[in-house]
């Protein structure tokens, strides 16, 4: 839990930060929009409440997703019904070692009727893209993805092709089965916000599965509820989040400590900090305020900060466990 002062210092900072008299309708317009999101995808897709608040912190924050989980969790319903209630466009890629770079960008053909070539745009020109397995694809293909996380455009035959706003990208990779994948490189790991698992559903929500499966596609209870123009409202409030001081240094306390493990071979870029930082102010107007506290801070570090860390062995809990240890021998800043 967050100390009295430290809870003191981000209150009185954010008292200074307010920008308008109506700057607390916009929160409360805002946590109406998200509250409104989280319904409706809980109205089709079983997400365990913490993981979804972390997949919508990832979308707030204007960042990418990486889930790593065995086949038949819900990984595809749940990018579907995000898609739907935001009423984005919404493409899927399934990743296989023959993909190649232009099957996810797209690809010039020739018109003869016009005599010139005409750019044909891949599955990339969507708003909410689901990459399956993806590393199942080659480095060269996992590459071509790169342009579009980082810069939100596609380059091709010398021209570039802006991506439509907002652009959330969500990537899968199953960690059973290894024979014929190509695991991801540490820059491109780098480029995802957040990386979580779903993991398996309770008892009473794998019935609940069932029961909403009998019949129908639960997917087609899902209407739109908010716009893309809203995401992007949500994205830049995000941005005027206020973050004090001692919660900056205690971040980077954090990244210091990931390098100075003994296990770790490679810690925390500066990057990952401005992931991280981006992420809890995400994470703090998800709890409907307009100021980060250390606890928003706790609760994203473990998703943004474990595919960060390189170790000695290629291990997802032990990258998990120097994280739970670092949070919890760095001490949170006083007042």
């Amino acid at each position: 839990m967050a100390n009295i002062s430290t809870l003191h210092a981000v209150k009185s900072i954010s008292e200074n930060i307010t920008r308008s008299p109506n700057h607390r309708l916009t929160l409360d317009a805002a946590a109406g929009l998200i509250d409104q999101l989280q319904e409706n995808v809980n109205r089709a897709a079983v997400v365990k409440p913490n993981t979804l608040r972390l997949i919508l912190t990832t979308i707030l924050a204007n960042g990418h997703l990486l889930l790593e989980d065995v086949p038949g969790i819900g990984k595809t319903l749940v990018a579907k019904t995000l898609a739907r209630s935001i009423s984005a466009s919404f493409k899927r890629v399934q990743c296989t070692p023959d993909l190649l770079p232009s099957d996810i960008t797209g690809t010039s053909i020739y018109n003869q009727k016009e005599q010139n070539f005409v750019f044909m745009p891949g599955p990339i020109f969507a708003q909410f893209v689901l990459v399956d397995e993806i590393n199942r694809a080659t480095p060269r293909t996992q590459s071509s993805l790169l342009e579009s996380m980082a810069e939100r455009q596609v380059t091709a035959d010398g021209q570039r092709y802006k991506l439509e706003n907002p652009f959330f990208l969500i990537a899968t990779q199953n960690p059973v089965e290894t024979t014929g994948t190509f695991p991801l490189p540490e820059a491109q790991l780098d480029r995802f916000l957040i990386s979580l698992s779903l993991g398996y559903p309770e008892f009473e929500n794998e019935v609940l599965i069932l029961e909403r499966e009998e019949h129908e596609d639960p997917l087609t209870k899902i209407d739109p509820v908010i716009s893309p123009e809203d995401i992007l409202t949500l994205q830049n409030l995000v941005r005027s989040i206020g973050i004090v001081r001692p919660l900056k240094e205690y971040i980077i306390k954090l990244l210091t400590a990931t390098r100075n493990h003994p296990e770790v071979l490679l810690g925390v870029s500066p990057r990952g900090g401005v992931a991280l930082q981006r992420a809890s102010q995400a994470m703090a107007l998800l709890n409907h305020r307009d100021f980060v506290t250390p606890d928003d801070v706790k609760a994203v570090a473990p998703g943004v900060l474990t595919h960060r860390i390189i170790t000695h062995e290629r291990s997802t809990e032990l990258k998990r466990a120097i994280v739970a240890s670092t949070l919890n021998t760095v001490p949170v800043p006083l007042g």
